[in-house]
Order: structure tokens, then sequence, then C-alpha cells
């Protein structure tokens, strides 16, 4: 138990409705004050954010310093070696993208990895679930796949898409499907990525001390290396899970904590790379396995997920999802989670604390990743289910031996998950006419104001999951579409925003639209990886017609409303890169009024790209996004009032015939 952290949080006057949008972890906290445990709400109530650092006027890349700079007068003074305040943001910027691309790219290399192995029998629990998917991917990057054996088209796919990596000259694979006109910008600009590898290596070379000082030169460079993730590293990772494991089609699925189950034994699983997650469900579902649990006096396994594999698995098996990142430790507090299994990327040090307090089985599995305290079972892609077994079988020992009280909260969303672009492609244009031109149609209309992606994270600077929410009430109002991936689609589900009821809460022109589709104003399409499909529908929505030449023409724009993590820069500015958009919450890492903030803030779209903004508000926040969308539509000529139409199945066969 934590007081200590208790005491400096009520000392704070932490407010816990304040504090978070949702009940059931509203609900759980209370618990958690009432225990003297600890969460990271406390952590960050009981923590001041460093004015300098939260603004990049700082810089340690060099034992010279660190370096402090004064925001309100930043060109009164230079770091020790000279360096001003716009190579210091720049660089500190730079790092970031560079930390958040080698996430991403670490993960779609795990990936390809294990794509390999499968490919040549060497892993056997694992196999291509989506052949089509996989000619499709290979086609579009110029592997002939005409007459060919399904084994030789995915041995030439691993190793053209190897190259996203490890190729040191030339343009990424995907760089293919980049829209022609955004390509050209890119190759003027000299940012088209060549490999991920070679990117961020010498992203990180230049940001060394005395090697690049030029905040321009360095923009350069770190476009390359978030491009080289978007249209690299998280597309391969995206493209390859759906080619193993299955690309996502709709599926009614529920979330939130209510999902937990008292005479169930409880496994969350909570990370980034769905193969554990995978190789889990089989666990689960083992007889063997089912039976120990009901011997333990158990009616059954209930397996749940968190954070982005969880969203992986709600999207392709309907697996419930318990929560997003801020609910994380706060589930243990219910005293039903009977093992928690953790791989990469989001997860908190802090678990193993709420795990001991609450009597959770906490295991780590990836040999990149582990917490002192807590105990780590290798997982191992050739022989999943050793690892897996093993947390079930410690699952089922920490329900028979319960002695926390259970406390679950009575909330359960029920909501539609699984829009892949994929599918998104059949539910405009059906099974022989797949296409986006239904969307651009109603976009030129006017009936779709515009598209909105809104992604990223939670943050405890904010009140929890709220901003999401309000963000994307104000969207749909307004006739904007919203897609989204990562821990917002969960704040969203939790919201009810995820069903075709939830049009009602849209705008006329969009309400109209989803109902005759039938879908939620609202479309999850994945985690935060899987951010590429958005960028994969602007690319389709550019190659359909109507709406320009290139990303940066489109109606569109992106959001990260409570954004935290290095990954969210990158995410970020890929979208910039591609020419979105992209306004940011919470904070931003930039002094205003530089040279370095008046780049990304004015001068990238000059030169083709995209654009960044700030705003915490999420009201100012979509009304800056529409104002932007209205500014794209005026430049194609499509702000004036036209005849909606909504073309039904008969009225596309029509077009067709003439």
């Amino acid at each position: 138990m934590e007081k200590d952290a208790k005491k400096a949080a009520e000392k704070k006057g932490l407010n816990i409705r304040e504090i978070t949008a949702c009940e059931a972890t509203a609900q759980m906290l209370e618990r958690m004050e009432k225990d003297g445990a600890e969460s990271v709400f406390h952590r960050a109530a009981s923590m001041k954010p460093c004015p300098i650092g939260s603004q990049s006027a700082c810089c340690k890349n060099c034992s010279m310093g660190p370096c402090r700079l004064n925001a309100k007068d930043p060109y009164s003074k230079t770091g020790v070696c000279g360096a001003t305040i716009d190579t210091i943001q720049a660089r500190n910027f730079a790092r970031m993208v560079a930390g958040g691309a080698a996430a991403h790219t670490d993960h779609g290399m795990s990936m390809l990895d294990v794509f390999r192995e499968v490919v040549n029998g060497n892993i056997k629990e694992f196999t291509i679930k989506d052949p089509i998917k996989l000619e499709e991917v290979a086609r579009e990057i110029g592997i002939e796949t005409e007459g060919r054996e399904i084994k030789d088209i995915a041995i030439d796919l691993y190793e053209e898409l190897e190259r996203t990596y490890t190729q040191v000259e030339g343009e990424i694979p995907f760089a293919k499907r980049v829209p022609p006109k955004t390509l050209e910008t890119w190759r003027k600009n000299g940012v088209v990525p060549r490999g991920a590898m070679r990117e961020i290596m010498e992203l990180m070379h230049r940001t060394h001390i005395g090697v690049d000082q030029h905040y321009e030169n360095i923009t350069k460079q770190f476009t390359r290396t978030a491009l080289s993730d978007g249209w690299g590293g998280s597309m391969v990772a995206t493209e390859i899970s759906d080619i193993l494991y299955g690309t996502p089609t709709p599926v009614r699925a529920e979330v939130n904590m209510g999902c937990l189950k008292e005479d169930h034994v409880n496994i969350i699983i909570h990370g980034h790379e769905p193969n554990l997650f995978e190789a889990m469900l089989e666990s689960v579902n083992d007889p063997t396995l089912i039976q120990a649990a009901k011997d333990a006096g158990a009616e059954g396994i209930n397996l749940l997920g968190m954070c982005c594999s969880g969203a992986e698995m709600l999207m392709r098996h309907g697996i419930p999802h318990a929560g997003n990142f801020l609910s994380t430790e706060v589930v243990m507090a219910t005293g039903a989670v009977d093992a928690m299994g953790v791989d990469v990327q989001c997860i908190m040090q802090g678990l193993y604390k709420a795990a001991e307090c609450y009597g959770t089985k906490l295991f780590t599995t990836n040999p990149r990743a582990h917490i002192e305290g807590v105990e780590h079972i290798e997982f191992d892609e050739h022989e999943p289910r050793k690892c897996t077994d093993a947390i079930v079988e410690m699952a089922i020992v920490r329900f028979k031996n319960r002695k926390i009280p259970i406390e679950i909260p009575n909330i359960r969303n029920l909501g539609i998950h699984g829009f892949s672009h994929e599918y998104i492609n059949y539910m405009l244009g059906g099974t022989f006419r797949a296409s986006y031109v239904p969307l651009n149609d109603n976009i030129i209309n006017g009936r779709i104001r515009g598209v909105a992606g809104v992604v990223g994270c939670t943050n405890p600077r904010v009140r929890h999951d709220w901003v999401h929410v309000e963000l994307v009430k104000e969207l749909i109002k307004n006739d904007v579409l919203v897609v989204q991936t990562g821990c917002s689609q969960i704040s969203l589900a939790k919201a009810g925003l995820y069903t075709p009821e939830a049009a009602h809460l849209a705008g006329p022109g969009l309400r109209e639209v989803c109902e005759a589709v039938g879908m939620p104003p609202v479309l999850g399409v994945g985690s935060c990886v899987d951010n590429s499909r958005i960028l994969i529908a602007c690319a389709e929505m550019v190659k359909t017609g109507g709406l320009g030449e290139s990303i940066a023409d489109l109606p569109v724009a992106g959001a990260a409303p409570e954004w935290m993590s290095e990954k969210a820069i990158s995410i970020g500015h890929y979208f910039v890169g591609s020419g979105v958009y992209t306004v940011f919450g919470v904070t931003f890492p930039i002094v205003e009024e530089t040279k370095f903030h008046k780049l990304l803030f004015e001068g990238l779209e000059e030169l083709g790209f995209g654009t960044w903004d700030f705003t915490p508000d999420p009201y100012e926040m979509a009304h800056k996004m529409i104002q932007h969308i209205d500014k794209k539509r005026k430049a194609l000529g499509i702000d004036k009032a036209r005849e909606r139409v909504l073309f039904d199945m008969a009225s596309r066969r029509e077009m067709e015939a003439a």
C-alpha cells in the first residue's frame, strides 16, 4: 500500500470525478483511495511537470550541460556549445521522433520475423489466415502473383518488405502506395525514406553534439524518419498482422471493467504485439486448462485485453476489452484480475505495486521489456504455449487462493469494432464494386463535411477520456466522419459512440449516410500502429478522384488530444509529412514564436506538407479541424451547397452501365 502517495494526492486536492470521465475507473480509484493504493493519477497529482522541459527549452545531449534556456526570452542566451533555442528544440523533437519510430519499426520487424518463420515452416502454431490480402499486398509493391503458389509469393513478399528496414539507398517498398503528387513533394524535399534503420541511425547521429546545427536540416531528417515509420514499420506491422491473423471485419464486442467475471478465472493481456495474445487465445480454450479452472471452483476462463494488443483482439475476435492505458493499474483494484501478461510499449512500471497490493499475478513475457520485481516468462513464437499455458495455470492457482474482496463495476459498453481499410471499401461499394466512390461523392456533395482521424493515448494531465469524447461529439455534430485508433477508440466505445444508434448525435448529412450504410459515426480501425490504415484510406480517397491530387488536398484532419509518448510524436509527424493537418492536445514540446515553431506550424505547409497545431481545449480543437476541412473544401471548389445524393446499389449499377 502506498500511503505516502495517498497523502501527496490529498495534499494536491485530488478529485476523482475531475480526473476521469470513466465511471468504472472512478469507482476503482475510490477503492484505491480507501486502500491507500497508488495509481498513475496519484503520481501525476504529486509531481509537477518541469516547465522548461515541457517546452523543450533544455538540452542534455552532452556533459557540458544540461543547459536551460529561458522560454520567455528564448534568444537571450545559447547553450554552452552555442546551440540556439531552435537547434535545441529541433534536436529534442527529432529524438522523440526517433524513439517513437524505433518502437513501431521494431514492432514491425518482430512481425516480419514471425512471418518469415511461418512461411519457412519453422513456426507451426501460426499460419497465413488471409492469403487474399497477402496477394493484394504483393501485387501493390510489384510482386508477380498470377499462377504462383502462396508460399512462393510469401517468400518474395518477406524479402521485399525486409528492405523497409535494412535498405541503405532507394525508396521503401510502400512508397508505391503514396499518391504520385504526394510522392513528388517528398522527392522534391528529399524526404522519401530509404530504410528505417538508416533513417533512425542517421537522425540520432545528426542530433549528437556538434553535428547538425540547423533546425531546418534536422527537420528534413526527422520528417524522413517519421515517414519511414508510417509508410514503413507501422504499415508492415499492420499488413503482416492481417495476413497472419486475419483482416478485421466488424464485430460486436464489449468494453469496460464490467467484462470481468467474479466466478471465472480472469486473465488480461496488455501490450502491443498480437503474437502473445493469439497464442493465449489457444491456451484459454484448451479443454484441459478449462477443466483445471473448473476443478479450482471457477465457471471457466475469461480472457480480456487492454491497451493496443487488446484493441487488435477486440477487432479480430471480439475479445472483451477492459480499459485503456490509464486504467491498466486501476483494473487490478477490482480484485478479480487473476493474472496479467504484458509485452512491450505503454507498460507502466507502477503495475508491479498495484499487482502486489491486489494479489494479481503479473508476468513480463518479452525479452525487450522486463520490470524489476516482476516474474518473467519468456514468450517464444516457436513454442508459444509454454508461456501462455504457464500464465493460465498460475492464474488458476491465484483464483483458487483469492484473498482480496471482489468489486467489479457493473459497466459494460457494447459497440461495433473492426473497420479495416478493406472492410470500409467493401461496406461502401459492395462485393463486386468495392470502392471509396460513395465516400468521395458524399464529401463532394457536402453530406459529409470531411474526415477526421482522432487517435492516441490517454494522459493524466487532463481529464481521462473526456477530451477524446467531447472532441469527437463536436466533430460528428458538424458532419465530420471520425476514424480512430489506439486508446482513443476505447474512450469513445465506453461513451457509447461505437453503435449505429449513435448516429443521432451526428449532423443531418453524416446521420443520413450512417443510417443508409448502417454504420456508427465513429469507426475504430485498430491499435496505434494501425494508423497506417488511415494513411492507406487517405491514399485511396486521392486515387478515387474528385478530391485533389495529393493527400494535402483532402478535406481531412488528424488529432491526438491526450497524447503522451514519443510514438505519438512520430505518428503526428508522419501524418504532417504525408500532408495532413494535425493538432495535439495536453501540451506541445516547443517554445512558441521561435523559428522552429514557425517552421512546424506554418513553414511545412508552404512546402507542400501538412502542418502542426495545438490546443488543449476539445471544442477549440474540433473547430480548428473543421476550419481546416472547410479551407480544403473551398480550395477544391466544393464549398458551395450542392444536391446531396446517397447512391444505392441500383444507382451504382446505372453509373457502371453508362
